[in-house]
């Protein structure tokens, strides 16, 4: 086996089977010093097994205590506590939203893990007008961010396909989904943040005030601050979407179609591209949900391509201008190479549309499939290299199907603020490229972890530009090499705001000293 997928199996062993063996137990009495706390919330210090799992299911880390905070000034409290414990405490604190990252990031080993829905109830508040925002917790989820801003007929501008996630866990992302190309990431919709640093201070900042923490906490994988409240902005909602699938059978024309679109001033609202592995009769599956465009030829099709190509896109619209909205589509689909025989419709709610994911969600709990390990790999591909990329990866790495969704569609550069801390490819247009895998049956968490592993080592050796999306490093070099030349930047923003390393020690960027988690040799 090659050295990287060795390196790949060695940190999923310590992570999942490892347990926190090589964590320095705390000398002093963590429970009662955090019971002293006067606080709005309470403590947890039992029966803390939630607080160590998360969507990836590859890792568990219990912590010491959960917050459960009824105030900012709690979550504020308590980081300032540990602050004033000094560089030589073990204790360290993960913000945890609904839990869905992949790796631990958001466990806390022998820390404090804040339940940051505990936040939800009271602050969110829409604010209808001419430039209209909504302020909402961090704790909230999306889901019931849509559902306040609907009552005023407005919505947030961009989104991620599942919207059961917190604004605050998105947001320390970047929040991407197929109107990315539009309107940028979650990130740049944006107009305020509360944040409370590493040393406990609660900070309202923004474009013009405390600007250098705003654009550290967007993208900044929880490294600067726990991000309590956001101001986003919103838009007029349409009540209804004209959701539209299409099969193509070449990469080429598949990629040179989505490029034209999210370049055209007039285009669809929504478009994502995925790719489907050696699946047969997909066009039936669809007919439980969409219609064909013709039932005749759609019942001819068939193909001996091993990988298909689907273009998903949407077009907004309310009832009483349905007929401009078809002629608008269909002046778009005119202009697309699909093969005919693919092109199937629906027409759904706008709610219906953005919360999809949550109903596949429903079904899988139901047969016991959602909480299963999701080893999955997330990728930002240059488009001067996607070509390279899918020639290997989808004609010889991947043999067989990934047992899970595989995204890839293009974005724009300019809609992205290159002052907040994510990075991406220095070229106009590039690819979000996700393996969303579910680790069942033959497809074990071993053989899934060395496809991915393979992807990223082609992708290493082939110099394809790669830049991981959800990030997973464990190691400084690597994170060095992620950052590239905002590295210092980057790591001087940490000092500035969380010094001693309390926040986020999931992610393996910094570490305290007292508090490291090793590899073994």
């Amino acid at each position: 086996m090659k050295q990287p997928v060795l390196q790949y199996l060695k940190l999923f062993l310590l992570l999942g089977l490892g347990g926190v063996t090589t964590m320095h137990v705390p000398k002093q009495d963590v429970s009662a010093s955090l019971g002293a706390l006067s606080l709005d919330g309470h403590f947890s210090f039992h029966d803390l097994s939630a607080a160590a799992q998360d969507f990836g299911n590859l890792s568990s880390f219990p912590p010491v205590a959960v917050l459960h905070p009824g105030s900012v000034s709690d979550i504020a409290t308590t980081v300032r506590h540990v602050f004033l414990m000094g560089e030589h405490s073990t204790l360290t604190v993960a913000a945890r939203g609904h839990g869905h990252s992949l790796y631990g990031q958001s466990q806390a080993a022998g820390g404090i893990v804040i339940r940051m829905e505990s936040l939800q109830s009271d602050r969110m508040k829409v604010h209808p007008g001419a430039s209209p925002y909504v302020d909402v917790s961090g704790g909230e989820l999306w889901i019931n961010v849509l559902n306040e801003t609907l009552k005023y007929g407005l919505a947030p501008k961009s989104w991620t396909d599942y919207l059961h996630l917190t604004v605050g866990g998105t947001l320390s992302n970047a929040g991407v989904s197929g109107q990315t190309f539009r309107h940028g990431p979650q990130i740049s919709n944006v107009k305020e943040l509360e944040i409370v640093t590493g040393r406990g201070d609660v900070v309202t900042c923004s474009p013009q005030q405390n600007s250098d923490l705003f654009h550290a906490a967007l993208g900044g994988l929880g490294q600067f601050g726990i991000i309590t409240r956001a101001r986003i902005a919103l838009e007029p909602a349409p009540r209804m979407v004209r959701w539209i699938r299409v099969l193509y059978l070449d990469f080429a024309s598949f990629t040179e179609d989505q490029e034209m679109l999210i370049s055209a001033q007039k285009t669809f609202d929504y478009i994502e591209g995925f790719v489907i592995i050696n699946k047969t009769g997909i066009l039936n599956n669809w007919r439980s949900s969409f219609n064909p465009h013709d039932p005749v030829r759609a019942s001819q099709f068939k193909t001996d391509k091993k990988v298909l190509f689907c273009l998903e896109m949407t077009k907004n619209f309310n009832p009483e201008a349905a007929d401009i909205m078809e002629q608008e589509v269909n002046a778009l689909l005119s202009q697309l190479r699909y093969t005919p025989a693919s092109l199937f419709h629906t027409d759904v709610t706008y709610m219906e549309f953005l919360d999809r994911v949550h109903s596949s969600e429903l079904k899988l709990r139901a047969k016991g499939l959602w909480e299963v390990p999701h080893p999955w790999l997330n990728l930002i591909i240059p488009r001067s290299t996607i070509h390279k990329f899918a020639t290997e990866v989808f004609e010889k790495i991947l043999k067989d199907n990934n047992n899970g969704p595989i995204l890839l569609y293009p974005v724009n550069k300019f809609r992205w603020d290159n002052r907040t801390s994510v990075v991406i490819p220095d070229e106009e247009v590039f690819y979000l490229v996700g393996f969303l895998s579910s680790a069942l049956g033959p497809y074990s968490i071993e053989h899934t972890l060395n496809l991915n592993s393979q992807i990223i080592e082609f992708c290493n050796e082939a110099s394809i530009g790669v830049k991981q999306y959800l990030p997973n490093y464990s190691t400084e070099p690597e994170w060095k090499a992620h950052y590239g030349a905002r590295w210092d930047t980057f790591q001087q923003r940490k000092n500035t705001y969380d010094p001693l390393a309390i926040l986020a020690p999931g992610q393996r960027i910094f570490q305290k000293a007292s508090a490291s988690l090793p590899l073994s040799s």
